[in-house]
């Protein structure tokens, strides 16, 4: 529900996409949540959870989510707030590591956020989120029975855990080799720099390994004996 998490990844994507060596990166999305008791309700605006929550007017609100709105154009994103459903997103992380299992995770992430942000989908319905499963080539049978999986509720409390455990109190927060971070929806080229660095570190750490060869008589993969 972070406006900025749309943002950030958008803009990591973007260093991503610039990075040389970018076939080398994994990215693995972690579960977050900035208001677990959240309870989802489909009777109120946006607008009106915002300024009960932040103690400001109804107008303030709108203003402030106009200039996100303007924020998330300047990277090709859509942000339809009049639409935007007030919901718990523990399902949803659910769906996200049920991806993971799968090698789906990132489209997964990508049509979660889009769904919320875009489309006004209630991202705490488990139809709704069969639905966007779907749409991304999960249809395992019975889809809906990973929404009481222990493993993957589990999963959700211990990547939750793991935040708190590092001081992680906001998101985005993005961990490059568990030992850069970046905070916040920063420019490209923050997450670029921070690329260029953690790769340097971690060749240093994982150098690759050369043979001193003693040359025989081979065949190669040309054919050539």
């Amino acid at each position: 529900m972070c406006p900025f998490c749309y943002l950030g990844k958008r803009k990591f994507e973007n260093a991503l996409e610039q990075f040389p060596e970018k076939d080398h990166i994994e990215v693995v999305w972690k579960s977050f949540q900035l208001n677990p008791n959240l309870e989802t309700n489909t009777e109120i605006s946006i607008y009106e959870y915002l300024a009960n929550i932040k103690g400001f007017p109804i107008e303030q609100a709108k203003r402030l989510n106009d200039q996100l709105t303007n924020s998330a154009k300047q990277v090709g994103l859509e942000y339809n707030f009049d639409k935007s459903v007030v919901a718990n997103t523990f399902n949803a992380h659910i769906l996200l590591h049920y991806a993971k299992e799968l090698g789906k995770q990132n489209e997964a992430k990508e049509r979660i956020l889009k769904a919320y942000f875009t489309d006004g989908v209630n991202v705490d319905d488990i139809p709704s989120l069969i639905r966007l499963a779907n749409e991304i080539g999960i249809d395992t049978p019975d889809l809906v029975s990973i929404f009481e999986n222990e493993d993957l509720i589990n999963a959700v409390n211990n990547d939750i855990y793991e935040a708190q455990h590092l001081g992680i109190h906001g998101v985005p927060f993005f961990v490059f080799n568990r030992k850069y971070a970046v905070s916040g929806a920063q420019e490209t080229e923050v997450f670029l720099r921070t690329l260029e660095k953690s790769i340097a570190d971690w060749r240093i750490e994982n150098p690759v390994a050369k043979f001193e060869t003693i040359i025989g008589d081979t065949c190669n993969i040309d054919g050539i004996c």
